[in-house]
């Protein structure tokens, strides 16, 4: 009977760790592109208001209608810097995500290589017992055809 290899147990923990930090970083890779879309969204709006603002302008706008417009581009230009941030934020948890997850599968690469290691030495065991055997029995026959 083969011996059972005594890391096994965490073996297994390193490749349920491992992905459940792949799971993981998958989830905050998602969430990073969704607010870099929102990010966008809110710079192409403002762009896009900016040209109405410009070319309400160049038609004569009265000075309250200039206020709204100004203060209405300064909260979308508030609401970008906010969102930057929230982008910023989430790149750096995407970062340690994905140092998280490397970290497992060394730690995984690591004991699946001792797994490797033993499987080897197992099968090598195994083959010299064999071998062993058969020369035992070959020994045998040998003696009882003198």
């Amino acid at each position: 009977m083969p011996a059972s290899f005594h890391l096994q147990p965490l073996l297994d923990l390193a490749s349920s760790r491992t992905d459940e930090a792949a799971r993981k970083l998958g989830e905050l890779v998602a969430a990073e592109r969704d607010v870099e879309e929102k990010l966008k969204m809110l710079e192409d709006y403002r762009t896009e208001y900016h040209e109405r603002f410009v070319q309400a302008a160049r038609d004569g706008l009265s000075p309250d209608a200039w206020r709204n417009y100004s203060a209405f581009i300064a909260k979308l230009d508030d609401a970008i810097g906010a969102q930057r941030k929230v982008v910023e934020q989430s790149r750096a948890r995407t970062l340690e995500g994905q140092q998280a997850w490397l970290a497992q599968r060394t730690k995984l690469k690591a004991f699946d290589t001792l797994a490797q290691r033993h499987q080897h030495a197992v099968a090598r065991s195994e083959a010299r017992q064999e071998q062993k055997q058969s020369d035992e029995h070959a020994a045998r026959r040998g003696g009882e055809e003198s």
